[in-house]
């Protein structure tokens, strides 16, 4: 389905250095603010107390956050769990306090105007866990990585795989700069998004790279940048539609879904932004400066055509 059509390849690669340099700048920031900064780790990944509290009726999760940050406890997580009547509160851990201390002041503040408040458990989430979470984190994003080289190497050639990875690598680093500099943060949430945006912003790179494969068969007089203009041209339609639909959804999670999911949804809009951006200036960009050409995605069709029909031992094998 296409909404237009455009009859006129866009030189998008005319362009390709610039934009690279403008990446590639951008993406040394991130990886500045990365280390200068650090990611703003939530309860998950530190360590600190864990409260689930039951109401008589449903509860008001925004002026529970208000009374508990209210006590002094900075970056505070309050959700619904399970029903509205019942919502799970995270607090940081702060030095001297114990986990009893923290549960047992809020509790008091939250009975204040709620006598009916009950405090069903509570539990100290230790750092080693956090530790845990953070180095399965990174196996996860590690397996994702390999699983994508894999299957584009298998399916393309890989040229292409290197060039995918480079770039979905690229929005990762992106996004977490981001959550670096505005020091946003970083929960178990937004870990899931980023590896959602990376099997995301691959699946517009094999789009590109299977138009590329089409375009190298059947445009025989083509060069390399004239076939790569063209393929993204061709699916200029399809990205809007697809992206567009995608992130009107998200940015009405982001709008309207309040503080638990807003870190999560703003972490995918950066990464469905800045994943159209990469497929097309930096992945396709990247092939065509490894040199990707006709013969490395049609080899069997190309070494049939060379064949000579009237050639008795064509097609033998010794």
């Amino acid at each position: 389905m296409e909404f237009f059509k455009i009859r006129r390849d866009i030189p998008f690669m005319e362009n390709a250095l610039v934009f690279n340099v403008i990446s590639f700048l951008t993406f040394a920031a991130a990886v500045f603010f990365l280390f200068h900064r650090g990611l703003h780790l939530s309860v998950e990944f530190t360590g600190g107390t864990v409260m689930e509290v039951a109401y008589s009726q449903p509860a008001d999760v925004e002026k529970i956050r208000t009374t508990v940050a209210g006590l002094g406890f900075a970056d505070v997580q309050v959700q619904n769990f399970g029903t509205s009547r019942d919502v799970m509160i995270r607090l940081p851990a702060q030095k001297g306090v114990s986990s009893a201390q923290q549960s047992d002041k809020v509790i008091a503040a939250l009975k204040a105007p709620d006598p009916s408040v009950t405090l069903r458990r509570t539990e100290f989430v230790g750092p080693q866990v956090g530790e845990e979470l953070a180095t399965d984190g990174l196996k996860a994003l590690a397996m994702v990585v390999v699983g994508i080289m894999v299957y584009l190497a298998l399916r393309f050639e890989w040229k292409f795989a290197v060039a995918a990875i480079i770039a979905n690598l690229h929005d990762v680093v992106i996004i977490l700069g981001f959550f670096a500099f505005f020091q946003w943060e970083f929960s178990l949430a937004v870990l899931a998004a980023v590896l959602a945006v990376l099997g995301y912003s691959v699946n517009e790179s094999v789009v590109i790279f299977d138009r590329i494969r089409e375009n190298f068969r059947r445009y025989r007089k083509m060069n390399t940048v004239q076939i790569i203009d063209n393929a993204i041209t061709s699916t200029i339609s399809r990205t809007i539609i697809t992206h567009g639909c995608t992130q009107i959804m998200v940015l009405s999670m982001l709008l309207f879904g309040g503080p638990t999911l807003h870190y999560f949804a703003l972490a995918l809009t950066i990464g469905i932004c800045f994943g159209i951006y990469s497929s097309v200036f930096v992945a396709a960009a990247i092939a065509m400066w490894l040199g990707i050409k006709r013969e490395d995605l049609v080899k069997s069709s190309a070494a049939k055509k060379d064949e000579d029909p009237n050639d008795p031992n064509a097609g033998a094998t010794v």
